[in-house]
């Protein structure tokens, strides 16, 4: 990976302004769901909240997701503190997502073992029967309450004390700050918290069909590919699947030359494309 050049913040590309930019722009959001709740009549608020639930995916798919591989700035500081502005805007912490996806892409949506463990914890196939993958509707709704918080904490500490307790710290500050827009306003937290809910839901919706109809055995098809234009463009490159899982380290804005570059190998692997944007694969 190159770094960017004549760059005295980004690591990478210049590019990466556009995500950092977007981040800030969701928390705004946030922050004016907040003060204009109460003046907000409730046919506004629902599109509203809506919204916010679709922002959720689109910067833990997008935003976050690739700031995990490949830090925006050069500054340790500076990504410190949009590890934070992350953790507080999503509602997880940005240290703990990391180690999550870092587990993910070893195990890259395995089958489980002989004993019905994956190495991949968001594996679509670790509570299916038979080789075949979970229902949608389970994956999708209750994969939220299926983190082991305490397994995480451990395997980050094996790497580093100082990095788990500052996921503990991310964790501790969000959810003190949403008690604290409850205690200030507890009809906007029971507003907000089912959109919040529902915003992860849209993520695990999106991740069930980035590897729905992939083949857990073969590196180039782990993922499935959407090349759909506007998705793209809006989601910083997350179509690109298999290609993202096949060279994890590449830069999102090089995803679509290095598909250029695999496109033949992809045919002959039998990797996977669909014509839609990967939430809304089950119209595929």
């Amino acid at each position: 990976m190159k770094r960017a050049e004549n760059s005295w913040l980004f690591k990478y590309s210049r590019w990466d302004a556009i995500p950092v930019l977007a981040a800030v722009a969701q928390f705004t959001y946030l922050l004016m769901l907040f003060f204009t709740f109460s003046r907000l009549p409730l046919w506004a608020l629902i599109p509203l909240g809506f919204v916010w639930s679709v922002s959720i995916s689109w910067n833990i798919n997008g935003i976050s997701h690739n700031f995990l591989h490949n830090a925006y700035f050069k500054s340790a500081a500076l990504n410190r503190a949009f590890s934070v502005l992350e953790s507080v805007t999503v509602g997880f912490s940005q240290v703990f997502y990391e180690q999550v996806h870092k587990d993910h892409h070893k195990g890259n949506a395995d089958l489980p073992d002989d004993r019905g463990r994956t190495r991949d914890p968001l594996s679509i196939y670790k509570h299916g029967h038979n080789g075949m993958p979970e229902s949608l509707w389970t994956y999708v709704f209750f994969s939220l309450f299926r983190d082991d918080a305490k397994a995480i904490y451990r395997s980050i500490t094996r790497k580093s004390r100082s990095l788990a307790r500052w996921g503990v710290f991310e964790i501790v500050l969000f959810l003190s700050l949403y008690v604290a827009a409850g205690i200030a306003n507890w009809r906007f937290i029971c507003f907000f918290l089912p959109f919040y809910y529902f915003g992860h839901c849209l993520s695990y919706l999106n991740g069930y069909y980035l590897h729905f109809g992939g083949n857990p055995k073969v590196p180039l098809a782990w993922g499935v590919s959407s090349y759909h234009k506007l998705y793209n463009w809006i989601w910083f490159n997350n179509g690109y699947h298999a290609e993202h899982h096949y060279r994890p380290r590449v830069h999102w804005t090089e995803m679509k030359q290095l598909h250029e570059q695999l496109r033949d190998e992809q045919m002959r692997a039998g990797t996977r494309v669909i014509s839609l944007p990967h939430a809304l694969g089950f119209l595929a």
